[in-house]
């Protein structure tokens, strides 16, 4: 009897494990009709904010929201110039459209896939020019460039020590995506201090999507941040922009996260150390096993970054080939992502073209992510291993 397929993800296994306190959750709400706010959303907002060494959580409906949220609580006004960049899901850049502003890209760098300081400064000095306040504007639209996203991909924390230096110098604000890097960690040079995503920039979003490292039973997301007005505006904007019941100081949206999700979250989030610890245990045995496979390029971890591996994605030429191939052989990948944001069709308008971003376009044709999981077992990376390199050594 043949074994079975390796899955990219396994969702059933740690939610059975955990049953008991999940419907203990949803008891608890039964019993207490604790369906929309309350203690439980109350509870995890606090616990969350502590997780990530931050002073105010603002739980909502989805990670989307959270980026919008933040975007419009921390500052952007329409017309605004935001930077980010094209290796990423849609919803970093399409919050920004949704909050008023205009999505701006700049590539990313060559190892870890996110945001290239360098080039970042290059696009500001060559780009942009500081008018009598200090602020950036763009030369060729005239619009005022406020902000920057830098996204956390993969579980891996942008270089935010540099981010932040030119972000200062150009007097952009800086709003985390970490939708994919709960619990991430950065090495600040200037303190010599670890910080978790969530605590550096002026604010910062992240997704309880269900098959994220912190997930939900459904969908979810939240902002963190240290500011205390941006807080108090996040929490008007999910509550159709009351200040208290029926006092609407402006219009606002539904995007208030349900109780019981909160409650799952709670638990879960208690779990959220061993599943990392899991899963960068997964990450070191990937990269070993991998290492003689010279046609095969891993992850990139530098000496700055803890990274939670969201994903483990690697690089290979020929990645429709190999995925076929390794499907063929029960194991199941994905790619996350093969087509740039500059150019999807939702973005011709920005008028971009093939060649504009060249690291984010060549990584796009070669990524491959593996299965990654707290549960993943030994024998299961042993078998994906063991099939990457018949793959690409044949």
């Amino acid at each position: 009897m043949s074994n079975p397929s390796v899955p990219f993800l396994d969702l059933v296994t740690p939610h059975v494990e955990m049953k008991a306190e999940l419907l203990a959750v949803l008891d608890k709400a039964i019993d207490t009709a604790g369906y929309a706010g309350g203690n439980m959303v109350k509870s995890f907002e606090e616990e969350f904010a502590r997780f990530c060494g931050a002073k105010h959580c603002v739980a909502v409906n989805s990670g989307t929201d959270a980026l919008r949220f933040a975007y419009m609580a921390g500052g952007v006004k329409p017309g605004d110039e935001v930077i980010t960049v094209p290796n990423t899901f849609i919803a970093t850049s399409e919050s920004i459209t949704q909050a008023g502003g205009n999505v701006v890209f700049v590539d990313v760098d060559e190892r870890t896939y996110n945001l290239d300081p360098a080039k970042l400064r290059a696009f500001l000095t060559s780009t942009c020019k500081k008018d009598a306040s200090g602020k950036a504007i763009n030369i060729k639209t005239q619009r005022p460039v406020t902000a920057v996203v830098p996204v956390h991909l993969y579980g891996q924390s942008a270089d935010m020590d540099e981010i932040m230096d030119i972000a200062r110098e150009w007097g952009l604000i800086v709003f985390e995506d970490a939708c994919q890097a709960h619990g991430a960690e950065y090495l600040s040079r200037k303190d010599n201090t670890w910080h978790r995503t969530g605590s550096m920039g002026k604010a910062t979003a992240f997704s309880f999507y269900p098959g994220k490292n912190l997930g939900a039973l459904g969908e979810g997301g939240a902002i963190t941040t240290n500011d205390d007005n941006i807080a108090r505006i996040c929490r008007q904007l999910r509550d159709h922009g009351q200040a208290q019941k029926y006092y609407h100081d402006t219009e606002g949206y539904n995007g208030r996260l349900d109780a019981i999700q909160c409650g799952f979250l709670s638990a879960k989030l208690k779990r959220l150390p061993q599943w990392t610890e899991a899963r960068q245990r997964n990450a070191r045995r990937y990269t070993e096993l991998l290492k003689s496979v010279k046609t095969v390029t891993p992850p990139f971890e530098p000496e700055w970054s803890k990274a939670v591996y969201h994903l483990y994605v690697i690089r290979v030429k020929d990645r429709e080939t190999v995925q076929k191939k390794l499907a063929d052989l029960g194991v199941n990948t994905g790619l996350h992502y093969p087509v740039p944001l500059h150019l999807q069709k939702a973005y011709t308008h920005l008028g971009h073209k093939a060649g504009d971003f060249p690291v984010t376009e060549k990584a796009a044709k070669e990524i491959l992510s593996l299965p990654m999981f707290p549960g993943l077992t030994d024998e299961q990376i042993g078998r994906v291993t063991d099939a990457i390199r018949n793959t690409c050594t044949e």
